[in-house]
């Protein structure tokens, strides 16, 4: 067994607060942590979990880059759905933003309410 392990994924935002309210009702994780600016969900039990830190200079990532100088993704999650048009619903009735760029039919980019790309896919 590695003395290491992941134990989570840091996104900031503008409101720790409000980011991992959106993500724990698309996800149906649980509140770990809470903090005036950082909040800590994760899957019901054990598993990796999402962290959220309150970034008051927060700029929100341009996917795909348009011009030099735009903030760059720096990563994005990927989250697996057994049905890709009615969890893509769900995701933008929970607050969340169709990409105008979809690079496969298969996947469905989005953005999350501070603007970061996540992507919605079925295994296949």
């Amino acid at each position: 067994m590695s003395p290491t392990k992941l134990s989570s994924i840091v996104l900031d935002a503008p409101d720790a607060h409000a980011l991992a309210d959106f993500y724990r009702r698309l996800l149906g994780y649980e509140v770990r942590t809470e903090e005036p600016d950082w909040v800590v969900i994760g899957p019901p039990g054990a598993g990796t979990c999402l962290s959220f830190q309150t970034e008051p200079e927060y700029v929100p990532p341009v996917w795909p880059t348009r011009a030099p100088g735009d903030q760059q993704m720096m990563l994005h999650l990927d989250i697996e759905v057994d049905d890709l048009e009615r969890e893509t619903s769900r995701a933008l009735a929970e607050g969340a933003r169709l990409a105008d760029y979809q690079p496969q039919d298969d996947v469905r980019v989005l953005y999350d309410p501070a603007g970061h790309p996540f992507c919605l896919w079925v295994a296949g």
